[in-house]
Formats: C-alpha cells, sequence, structure tokens
C-alpha cells in the first residue's frame, strides 16, 4: 500500500528523503501557522523560535505537497520523520484526506500540532516575527526555516499572505 505524507514547511524543501511521487494537495479544516515554539531544531529553551504546524481551522484550508514514499523505503523513512518530527511530542501523528490537484483524494500522514501541548502558541505576527528573527536552534537559524519555506511555496505557486508578511517584517528587523 502506497505511504504518502503531506508536507506544509519544511518537508517541503528538506523531506529527508527522495519521493517516489509528489503532489501539490489542499488539507480541508487546518491552516499552516507558526504556532510551534522550537526548542530544539529552530531555537533553544531559553530563546524559542517558531516552527509550522498544521494548526485545526474549520472552513480553512493548508495547500501543501503530498509525498509518496517508495515501498522499499517506507519503514527507514518513516523512521527518520518520526525522530525528526516527534522530538518533543508536540506534533500528533495523523491520518488525513488530501485533495489532490488532479482532484484525487491521498490519505497521507500529517504531523499536527498537540494544542495541549506546552509548545502551542498563538502570538501576533509581529511577536511571531521578532522571535524568528533572533532564534538559533540546533538545525540553523530561524530565519532560514522561514525563507526556505516562503521561497518553496512560491515555486509551487502556492500563496500565504501571513507568511509573506513574516518575511517581509524579518527582513526589515534584520536590516536594522
Amino acid at each position: 500500500m502506497a505511504l504518502w505524507v503531506f508536507g506544509y514547511g519544511s518537508l517541503l524543501w528538506n523531506p529527508g528523503f527522495t519521493p517516489a511521487q509528489a503532489v501539490t494537495a489542499r488539507l480541508p479544516d487546518y491552516h499552516r501557522s507558526f504556532c510551534m515554539l522550537s526548542i530544539h531544531h529552530r531555537g533553544t529553551e531559553d530563546d524559542p523560535g517558531l516552527v509550522l504546524a498544521l494548526d485545526a481551522a474549520p472552513g480553512g484550508q493548508c495547500t501543501g505537497v503530498a509525498f509518496q514514499i517508495a515501498e522499499a523505503e517506507q519503514d527507514q523513512v518513516l523512521a527518520a520523520l518520526r525522530e525528526r518530527e516527534l522530538i518533543s511530542s508536540a506534533y500528533v501523528e495523523h491520518h488525513v484526506d488530501l485533495i489532490a490537484d488532479t482532484g484525487e483524494t491521498i490519505r497521507a500522514l500529517a504531523y499536527v500540532i498537540d494544542p495541549d501541548h506546552v509548545q502551542y502558541c498563538q502570538f501576533s505576527l509581529e511577536k511571531q516575527a521578532q522571535m524568528i528573527a533572533r532564534a538559533i536552534g540546533g538545525r540553523g537559524p530561524n530565519t532560514e526555516y522561514l525563507f526556505n519555506t516562503a521561497a518553496h511555496l512560491a515555486q509551487l505557486g502556492i500563496t500565504d499572505n501571513d507568511m509573506a508578511w513574516l518575511v517581509d517584517r524579518v527582513r526589515a528587523l534584520a536590516a536594522t
């Protein structure tokens, strides 16, 4: 059986595996949000950064990419994804139904924020920009995460107005 994973943030530009197939797809009733404090990869416990998560949003949608994992690599890729994404248990694995650009429904694994987890947060865009502009974690600066994700969304023709605002604001903060 085909195993798919939904990329909406860093998986877009760094999936950690070579997909057997990739298609643009939408996930209804969720949105992409910088609603997870990053205390490992893009920040520290003393100076957390922010990373994207799928946050429940009835009536909303998140457009990203469905990546099919080659059958022979499924166990290895799933183990690597779990090590990367479930480092602090802020994400929960969910099987979701995506709507591909072709109209096809794809059942995929998605990493969704646990709104009861201590790393879940809801900040204004300005506060998000301030945090992203300064945070650095084990995988590098939080700005790199923001800029790479925004660039890949643009390459795919996916519009995210909050992301565009954050990019502009973080660049302005870096210039001061």
